[in-house]
């Protein structure tokens, strides 16, 4: 992949409003892989008798990093939209914890590129989720 695609790519993660309103943080891109820091913070508390993150916090982290993964790939076309993302909650991130999620894109059609991705935060084998993907992949003319 060329060192172009793969600024592209970290330029476009890095400008969109809700990674920063979420304190995300692009840590590795390239050759059809991302993995993307999400910081713990009161404001993204989902429970606040336990102060759990909220899924939907997860979720987007998830899917953020899904998309770098792809828009990383050789193969990448000039953009990406999720398809369809299915995601396992396997258990409750560790208060205080950064999130750290890890995609790989694994599979890359003309129009449809597939990708995996886990988010953990560090004090478990279990993942806190885990997700599969499709993305649709545009070329353009």
């Amino acid at each position: 992949m060329s060192d172009n695609r793969t600024e592209i790519a970290r330029s476009f993660i890095e400008g969109l409003p809700h990674c920063n309103a979420l304190g995300m943080s692009l840590e590795t891109i390239g050759e059809g892989e991302a993995e993307i820091l999400m910081p713990y913070a009161e404001k993204l508390i989902g429970d606040p008798e336990t102060g759990v993150i909220h899924g939907g916090a997860v979720s987007a982290l998830m899917d953020t990093c899904a998309g770098a993964a792809v828009m990383s790939h050789p193969d990448a076309g000039v953009a990406t939209a999720t398809l369809d993302l299915r995601i396992d909650y396997m258990r409750a991130a560790r208060p205080g914890a950064t999130i750290t999620a890890h995609a790989i894109c694994y599979h890359m059609t003309r129009a449809v590129a597939f990708v995996r991705v886990s988010a953990n935060d560090g004090s478990s084998d279990v993942p806190v989720a885990a997700a599969t993907g499709a993305f649709a992949v545009e070329h353009g003319s």
